[in-house]
């Protein structure tokens, strides 16, 4: 884990080591300072205590899912936005509206260093829901 630095940390969130290990070498070749939690419990501690610029999340994880997770750190912090990574393509829509952008997974080397860019520049829900949907 890394310190709680301002400015560009990014916090992710999955229950898969490998998952995180991968995220954590994208963002940090990139000049991010990258805080992983393994759990959803974990993540909304970090949540809580760090200032993070952004959130990537899992969609499906054991103890609670992405949408839950969402959910709570837009309550703790609405102005933190939240990407959403799944395998699922076909995510429901109530779960697209409480996140800033959806990337598949099958998609994250190609696509989440520009949607995590243009959230951060852009802030929370400055995507339209059609861009949410597919990264």
């Amino acid at each position: 884990m890394s310190n709680c630095s301002a400015g560009k940390t990014i916090l992710c969130i999955d229950d898969d080591d490998g998952v995180l290990s991968y995220h954590r070498a994208l963002l940090e070749r990139r000049g991010y300072e990258v805080l992983t939690a393994a759990s959803a419990r974990l993540g909304l501690q970090l949540a809580e205590v760090c200032p993070v610029a952004a959130v990537i999340v899992d969609y499906h994880m054991p103890e609670m899912n992405g949408h839950e997770v969402a959910t709570k750190i837009k309550r703790i912090r609405p102005q933190v936005p939240i990407v959403m990574v799944s395998s699922d393509d076909a995510v429901p829509k109530q779960v697209l509206d409480a996140i800033d952008a959806f990337v598949s997974k099958d998609e994250v080397a190609r696509c989440l260093l520009s949607v995590l860019s243009r959230v951060c520049r852009e802030g929370p829900s400055s995507f339209p829901v059609s861009d949410r949907s597919v990264a």
